[in-house]
């Protein structure tokens, strides 16, 4: 079973509730979405460990019900 857009926005901000987050179903079949994620959880992190977060707030579902995450990472600009 896919998963849908709101549900990866939704686990994704429950875990980091200041993010905001992008997403796009790359090929219409709801298993492969591109998300650029803005949070400021990932400052002074390494783009590695940025990505974790979020894979970490899938919570198991990447390679399952999520079959492809094109994903970006941002800290928000201060302004």
């Amino acid at each position: 079973m896919a998963m849908d857009a709101n549900q990866i926005e939704q686990l994704i901000k429950e875990a980091m509730p200041d993010a905001t987050v992008e997403i796009r179903d790359l090929a219409g079949d709801g298993d492969h979405y591109a998300a650029h994620v803005t949070s400021i959880a990932f400052k002074g992190k390494s783009r590695v460990q940025q990505h974790q977060l979020v894979y970490a707030a899938l919570q198991g579902r990447m390679g399952g019900e999520l079959h492809a995450l094109a994903l970006q990472t941002s800290v928000p600009v201060e302004g």
